[in-house]
């Protein structure tokens, strides 16, 4: 039975992997030498290459960190039930578009990032990163349901072609918002996004 790895070394691993998060949102992967993210967890390069073996799969442990918090986060938004399921998208995307400006919109999605440098280059980073990406669609495809139920939209609305135009939409605008360093273009795709929504709301007759 391989024993446990100690408990400062799982805390140093952690960290590692946390900063991999930030650097990446911000900075993309081939712009992030190994050593500036060990000089930022104050770790030896020896323990990155003990902890992940090299940069490749350490960039796959960053990439499933970063999917399993923007799943929670999206279960959180998504699960409100105090809100109307439409409103609980748009509550999803204020709180991500408040998380850019308190970043300077400098950090965008990781997902977004990586898949524009390392999609077209590498069959397992692009398959991780598009498991990443459908989990997400199909979080948002589960609200739409959810708002068909609820009268919210109409019955013959495609939630699963609606989830992939949200999240499409969206690595776009966070794109524009950085180069932009404005919420604009996330404004401006939240909004489109729950008008086009609201439009598709079922006629009431009489």
């Amino acid at each position: 039975m391989q024993a446990s790895p100690p408990k400062r070394d799982s805390a140093k691993k952690e960290m590692l992997v946390r900063i991999g998060v930030a650097v990446f949102t911000e900075k993309g992967f081939h712009n992030t030498p190994i050593d500036e993210l060990v000089a930022q967890a104050g770790v030896p390069k020896g323990s990155f290459a003990y902890y992940f073996g090299n940069k490749d799969a350490y960039t796959l442990t960053v990439i499933q960190s970063y999917a399993e918090y923007f799943n929670k986060k999206l279960d959180r938004c998504l699960g409100n039930e105090a809100l109307g399921p439409i409103d609980r998208i748009k509550a999803f995307a204020d709180e991500a578009t408040a998380g850019m400006e308190r970043f300077a919109f400098r950090r965008g999605c990781l997902v977004g990032n990586l898949g524009q440098e390392l999609g077209a280059l590498d069959e397992t980073f692009r398959t991780a990163l598009l498991s990443a990406l459908v989990g997400w669609q199909t979080r948002i495809e589960a609200c739409l349901e959810e708002a068909k139920k609820a009268g919210e939209l109409a019955p013959e609305a495609d939630a699963a072609a609606l989830a992939k135009l949200f999240w499409y939409a969206w690595e776009g605008a966070v794109l524009g918002a950085k180069l932009e360093k404005s919420r604009a273009p996330l404004d401006g795709v939240s909004a489109a996004f729950i008008g086009h929504l609201r439009s598709l709301a079922p006629i009431r007759r009489g």
